[in-house]
């Protein structure tokens, strides 16, 4: 084959693309990735990994003013702001050079430019590239990967100004710390951002257009989430209306309807997280059979579009909009494409991760929809104050969950809050994977002292009842 003729080419090299192109090369594929940016796409560069090493910062300062339980005293603790954002760059960096070095050690090609179908010759499809320098090149293959991921929402009236009305970019990259911000969409990016500046120091106000908080989490979880927001000093507002912003030269003003009332409030900046639409722009879906519905690309259970041989991953693919989706959707199109036997992914079983304070994780069913599925089930919960770990490390604030069905004993569902649940969700995922009951999670044992223990308390307490609560 010529360097242009693949069996592959996948257009996009974020979790989604690049993952799809390492293991086409491990099953001897020959496949090409085409990049507009940066490899890694936003979840290295823009999203998962630069949000968690501001949290990192964050969460030392919120220890750093909290010392005295624990018996220390530092005086006056202070902090380089310029320099916790260098580190989050940093870090980013770091990441995105080694997928660079991966994808050279599998020799696969990365094309740096933007990509799009432009036909079929034979039986072979044909991808325009236009390179970063403006020379262009045709590339041919039997199949193609689009995991051009996806962007920032932008509401009329609160789109990004690089100035006053920050996206997730612009969050990410301050020249300093506001003082007053306003953080519009309680969803995962919202929160997230909310929590790190508030233990920056910034007085930040949480505005939900919904009911809730954290609305697609259990409601008893949303409920804790913003006891511990408020505890914190945000202030929350649900069921919102965020009227016309007014900027001055140094300000934004903004009328904020929630609960009956008008809030006139005045901010130094705010940030927009509304949700997010799929990059199906410029790519060459016209004249296809690709169907797109609400900016996302439509796909069977394979990832398949309406086009044969074009395949759809990750964000521009639709909700979950998770990385570890995206990476797991695109080791099996890659596997189905090789001809081998592989499971359509359940979404049911995807875990979903806030990194905020406290920490939120979930998996399957919330309470209210097992039961709006028809399901009667069992419910157990255990507080982390019941947990000896928890207790030590001073991370008392939490709760367990898990749902399950009555009937069959299968978990439905479990939902975290508190410390570290990102790390202890996986568990759960592993049980509803691989279709545990409630025997197996009873029988299972432990370490202790662990937080992880309040896993199994929480099944416990939906049968024989918490042994510690």
């Amino acid at each position: 084959m010529s360097t242009t003729e693949f069996d592959l080419v996948v257009i996009g090299g974020g979790p989604g693309g690049y993952v799809a192109a390492l293991r086409a090369a491990q099953l001897k594929l020959s496949v090409a990735v085409v990049e507009a940016n940066h490899l890694g796409g936003i979840c290295l560069n823009w999203g998962c990994i630069p949000t968690k090493a501001l949290l990192r910062a964050s969460e030392i300062n919120h220890l750093l003013h909290d010392l005295g339980q624990f018996g220390f005293a530092a005086d006056n603790p202070r902090f380089d702001f310029q320099k916790v954002v260098a580190r989050s760059r940093a870090v980013s960096k770091q990441l995105s050079g080694g997928v660079a070095h991966l994808l050279k050690k599998a020799k696969v090609p990365v094309f740096d430019g933007l990509a799009k179908l432009s036909g079929v010759s034979g039986k072979k499809r044909k991808i325009e590239v236009t390179l970063k320098d403006g020379a262009k090149t045709v590339l041919t293959a039997t199949n193609v990967i689009l995991a051009t991921g996806a962007r920032a929402r932008a509401l009329p009236g609160l789109e990004p100004d690089g100035k006053f009305v920050w996206s997730y970019r612009e969050a990410l990259v301050p020249e300093e710390l506001p003082k007053r911000l306003l953080v519009i969409g309680s969803g995962a990016i919202g929160t997230e951002f909310a929590s790190f500046y508030r233990n920056m120091g910034s007085e930040v106000t949480l505005v939900e257009v919904a009911d809730r908080v954290l609305p697609v989490e259990d409601e008893e979880i949303s409920k804790l989430a913003r006891t511990a927001f408020e505890k914190q000093g945000m202030k929350v507002l649900t069921g919102a209306k965020v009227g016309p912003l007014k900027k001055s030269s140094l300000e934004v003003n903004v009328d904020i309807e929630a609960g009956g009332k008008t809030h006139s409030l005045t901010f130094d900046r705010v940030i927009s997280a509304v949700g997010i639409v799929g990059n199906v722009e410029n790519i060459g879906l016209e004249g296809t059979r690709i169907v797109v519905e609400k900016t996302h690309i439509v796909t069977d259970e394979l990832c398949r579009t309406g086009e044969s041989g074009v395949y759809a991953i990750g964000d521009v693919a639709g909700a979950p909009w998770l990385a570890h989706k995206a990476s797991h959707e695109a080791v099996m199109c890659v596997e189905s494409i090789a001809g081998r036997h592989v499971h359509p992914i359940d979404a049911t079983k995807i875990p979903g991760c806030t990194y905020c304070r406290p920490q939120i994780a979930s998996v399957g069913y919330t309470e209210a929809k097992a039961k709006a599925a028809g399901y009667e089930v069992r419910v157990g919960r255990f507080p982390f104050i019941g947990n000896g770990k928890a207790i030590a490390m001073g991370e008392v604030d939490g709760l367990v969950k898990t749902v399950f069905d009555a009937k069959t004993g299968e978990l439905l569902g479990a939902h975290m809050i508190g410390a570290e649940v990102t790390e202890m969700i996986q568990g759960y995922v592993i049980a509803r994977s691989g279709e545990l009951t409630e025997a197996e999670l009873k029988e299972t044992v432990f370490p202790h002292p662990t937080i992880s223990e309040s896993m199994h308390e929480a099944v416990l307490a939906a049968y024989d009842g918490a042994l510690h609560f």
